[in-house]
């Protein structure tokens, strides 16, 4: 009884002194500091209390530039040849790029009209990737149209879907597994948002979910990243590729806008050869 009336003392006194003025002449009090979250709040990946929290040491570090190996092929940037089983909605698509190509056109380039390359397309672009990896988050900037892309490390989980802020870039969670780092992405828009353009044009929609396995190869030159990828709405099943990503020490990421009139001279944008 004596200990719960000390205790209640305690916590009135407590309330009281928080306000009250300092006594002449002592050092002035110093204010507390506000609590780092408050239960159900996520930080920032970039809060100080999250980047400081305690966790295992990550297997690597992929801070650099990168760019897509294209040693074996030209066409390393695409994501196919071998596609899935497409979808009607899908092989409408695919045929008529096929038909545009055969007839010297270009279908619906939508990137040459500055609209974003949208993952996985801007990790293959024919520009480098510079990637900034922290604790809590790695920060994925492109040299093509500067798309910005963040693979979030502090455990957090998907934004529900009936709230998610949908983009081409969608939102992506990793975790380690061993020695690779393996990310979940989803939350997509599905409009103007292509798997592969230019004669083998596969829309991308609302349902695309891609989990990457990314592994550092080759002494920490090589990046490989396995990629499987669904979207029922527009193929069958999972669509697997692999691709291999050079380290890149002698160029740096510069400001890069994609202005639609710049692009006026692009066959693909304004001339009779786009096909819409």
């Amino acid at each position: 009884m004596a200990l719960a009336t000390v205790t209640a003392a305690g916590v009135s006194v407590s309330g009281c002194d928080a306000t009250a003025p300092a006594a002449p002449g002592s050092a002035p009090a110093t204010e507390s500091a506000a609590p780092a979250t408050q239960p159900g709040v996520q930080l920032s990946a970039l809060a100080p209390a999250n980047v400081a929290k305690s966790r295992p040491a990550a297997p690597f570090d992929l801070t650099g530039n990168w760019f897509i190996d294209t040693t074996e092929s030209a066409d390393a940037w695409r994501f196919g040849p071998p596609y899935p089983k497409l979808t009607p909605a899908a092989q409408v698509h695919f045929d008529a790029s096929q038909k545009a190509a055969r007839e010297g056109k270009v279908y619906r380039d939508d990137i040459g009209q500055c609209w974003p390359a949208g993952l996985p397309l801007i990790m293959t672009r024919y520009w480098p990737m510079a990637m900034v990896q922290i604790p809590t988050a790695i920060y994925m900037v492109s040299g093509f149209m500067n798309s910005l892309r963040i693979v979030y490390l502090d455990g957090r989980p998907h934004t529900e879907l009936d709230i998610i802020v949908r983009t081409f870039n969608g939102e992506s969670i990793g975790h380690w597994e061993g020695d690779a780092l393996v990310v979940d992405t989803i939350g997509f828009r599905g409009d103007h948002h292509w798997m592969d353009q230019g004669g083998a044009s596969i829309p991308a929609g609302e349902q695309l979910h891609i989990v990457e396995r990314i592994r550092l190869i080759n002494g920490g030159k090589q990046l490989e990243i396995e990629y499987t990828m669904t979207d029922p709405e527009h193929w069958e099943g999972e669509w697997k590729s692999m691709k291999r990503f050079n380290r890149v020490d002698d160029e740096d990421i510069q400001e890069v806008s994609c202005l639609p009139d710049l692009n006026e001279h692009l066959q693909s944008t304004t001339s009779k050869a786009q096909v819409r």
